[in-house]
């Protein structure tokens, strides 16, 4: 079974979680700044989509 999620809903909820918890570390600034832009889709979308995509894969081909 595969399960689908969006990056947005992904780092939506990953943003709720670092500022209920008031997070301040590096993680939680990534997480934050990912979300925001995945949300807003600028011109240099297509590079980080890309880097985030990677990663995903990597991720992924590890287990």
């Amino acid at each position: 079974m595969t399960l689908n999620l969006s990056a947005v809903l992904l780092f939506a909820l990953a943003s709720v979680v670092a500022v209920r918890s008031r997070a301040a570390n590096g993680g939680a600034a990534v997480v934050l700044f990912l979300f925001g832009f995945f949300t807003a889709g600028t011109g240099a979308y297509g590079p980080i989509r890309d880097l985030v995509a990677s990663f995903a894969r990597f991720l992924t081909s590890l287990g």
